[in-house]
C-alpha cells in the first residue's frame, strides 16, 4: 500500500514538472512566434463589424494564390464577430444580440460565418486557413462581457466563481461597450482569461488582436493573457490595440506581446502618416526579433466596402503618398497588415505588396535608426546583415515645396564607389561621391539600398 502510494505520488510530481518545464519553456519562446514582422490581412478597413465568410475565404484564397511565397501568411478576422446584427458603417449598441456559451464566451455568429454552426467555433475557417498554408487570427475587445456580468454566468474552471465577481465599471471602452474591465487581482480572473484562450487555441488561433488594452495601458489585463496564451501550449501571436502605446510601458510591453500600436487607427488621410513618424521617434530602439511596435493596417487598396469611415472607394493617397506609406511601414520593419480587400486590388497595388526587394528590406534588415526628422525632411535607415547593403528612407513630409533631402554615407560607413539602387523601381546607379542626395516633391520619399 505504501509502495503504491509513493509510486502514484512520484508520478504526480513528475507530471506537475513536465507541466511547470512546458509552461516555462512556452513563456520563454513566445518571442520566437514572431521572429519577423508578421504579413497578413485584416478585414478592417473594408468590412467593419461585418465581415462575413465567404469575404474572409476570398481574402485567403487571394493571399494563398498571390501573396503566401512572399510571406504574407496571416487572415485576421475583425471586431464583433459575435453580433448577429451589426450594421455596414458602424456597431448596433442599441440592441446588439450576442452570440456566447454557457460560461460567457463569445462564438461567431451563424448568420456570418455559416461553418460555426453546432458549437464549431472558428475551427471548420481556421482549418480552411492551415490547409492552404496560413494561419488564422481573430480580434477581440479587452475584458469580460456585460452580458456575461448581468446573468451571472460561471467561469470555466474557476470552482463557481460567476462574471459578476471579476469586473469593474471603471475603464470601461468608451467607444464600445460590450465588455467591463476585468479587475485582475479578483479570484477567477485569470481563469476567464484561461477559458477564453483554451477556447480559441481549440479553434486552431494563431494570431490575437486585442482592442482597447493599450490607451491606457491596461497592465494587469496584459498580464493576465499573456499568462493565459502561455498556458494553452499554442504559439499564439499577441497583438495589442490600438495606441498610443505610452512609451513609459515599453519595456513592459515588449516583454508580454509581440507587437503593439503605436498610434490609433491609420487611415488614407495624408496627416495620419506623419502624426506616426513622430509618435514612431521614440520606438526605434524597440524593435527586435519577436517584439515589433506596429503601424496600424495598411489602408491602401479598395477600403470602406462596409467600413467605418467613408464610403467604398479606392484608397484616397496618391501614388507618391501610397510609396511614403510603404515605405516607412518597411523600413521600420512594422508587422504588415493589408486592409483593403485582396481580390479587387489593381496592378498599382499589388505591385506595393510583390516587390521582392523592399519584403528582403522588411524581412532581413536590422539596426533600424532615424537619421533625423526636422523642418519637414526625415531620413531612416536600416543595414542587412546578411549582405552589408545600408538601406536608406528619405521623406519630405511637407506640403509645399520640392526639397532637397542628404545623407552622409561615411556617417553610415559606407565609403568609396558605391551602387544605389531604388528598390521601387529597380533603377540603379554607381556613385563615388560621400553624399547621397535626393530632390523630392511634398509627400513623396525615395528608397534606396547602398552596397558595393
Amino acid at each position: 500500500m505504501t509502495s503504491v502510494f509513493f509510486k502514484k505520488a512520484a508520478i504526480a510530481l513528475t507530471f506537475c514538472a513536465i507541466t511547470l518545464s512546458v509552461s516555462a519553456q512556452t513563456k520563454s519562446n513566445f518571442k520566437s512566434w514572431a521572429q519577423t514582422p508578421p504579413m497578413g490581412w485584416n478585414s478592417w478597413d473594408s468590412y467593419g463589424p461585418t465581415v462575413t465568410e465567404a469575404e474572409v475565404k476570398a481574402n485567403a484564397d487571394y493571399m494563398a494564390a498571390n501573396l503566401k511565397k512572399l510571406g504574407w501568411e496571416y487572415i485576421v478576422v475583425d471586431i464583433r464577430w459575435f453580433v448577429e446584427n451589426d450594421k455596414a458603417g458602424g456597431y448596433n449598441q442599441t440592441d446588439p444580440i450576442y452570440v456566447m456559451d454557457e460560461y460567457g464566451r463569445y462564438l461567431p455568429s451563424v448568420k456570418k460565418f455559416p461553418s460555426s454552426a453546432n458549437g464549431k467555433g472558428f475551427k471548420p475557417l481556421a482549418d480552411y486557413m492551415h490547409s492552404k498554408g496560413l494561419k488564422f487570427g481573430i480580434h477581440i475587445m479587452r475584458g469580460v462581457p456585460v452580458k456575461a456580468v448581468n446573468e451571472k454566468l460561471p467561469i470555466k474552471g474557476a470552482n463557481g466563481i460567476t462574471a459578476d465577481k471579476i469586473y469593474t465599471t471603471e475603464l470601461q471602452c468608451k467607444w464600445l461597450r460590450d465588455n467591463y474591465t476585468v479587475l485582475a487581482n479578483k479570484p477567477g480572473a485569470q481563469e476567464y482569461y484561461n477559458s477564453i484562450m483554451e477556447l480559441y487555441a481549440s479553434w486552431g488561433v494563431d494570431f490575437i488582436k486585442i482592442d482597447d488594452l493599450s490607451r491606457p495601458y491596461h497592465l494587469g489585463e496584459i498580464e493576465l493573457i499573456r499568462k493565459a496564451i502561455d498556458k494553452t501550449g499554442r504559439p499564439i501571436v499577441l497583438s495589442t490595440s490600438p495606441g498610443e502605446t505610452p512609451i513609459a510601458n515599453a519595456d513592459h510591453v515588449k516583454e508580454h506581446a509581440n507587437m503593439w500600436r503605436m498610434v490609433d487607427d491609420v487611415w488614407d488621410i495624408w496627416k495620419d502618416l506623419p502624426h506616426l513618424m513622430n509618435v514612431a521617434q521614440g520606438w526605434y530602439p524597440y524593435i527586435a526579433p519577436g517584439t515589433w511596435p506596429d503601424c496600424d493596417m495598411i489602408p491602401l487598396g479598395r477600403i470602406a466596402i462596409r467600413g467605418e469611415r467613408g464610403k467604398d472607394r479606392m484608397t484616397r493617397l496618391t501614388k507618391d503618398e501610397q510609396y511614403s506609406l510603404m515605405s516607412f511601414f518597411t523600413i521600420l520593419r512594422s508587422p504588415l497588415m493589408f486592409g483593403g480587400d485582396l481580390p479587387s486590388n489593381d496592378a498599382f497595388t499589388t505591385s506595393l505588396l510583390t516587390n521582392t526587394a523592399v519584403l528582403k528590406m522588411h524581412r532581413e534588415s536590422t539596426d533600424v535608426k532615424q537619421l533625423f526628422m526636422k523642418d519637414g525632411l526625415l531620413a531612416v535607415t536600416s543595414r542587412n546583415s546578411k549582405t552589408g547593403e545600408r538601406y536608406i528612407a528619405l521623406f519630405n513630409i511637407g506640403d509645399k515645396d520640392t526639397r532637397d533631402i542628404s545623407v552622409n554615407l561615411k556617417d553610415l560607413g559606407v565609403t568609396g564607389k558605391v551602387k544605389v539602387k531604388d528598390l521601387w523601381s529597380g533603377a540603379t546607379n554607381t556613385q563615388t561621391d560621400a553624399v547621397l542626395s535626393r530632390s523630392i516633391a511634398p509627400h513623396a520619399s525615395v528608397l534606396v539600398s547602398v552596397g558595393k
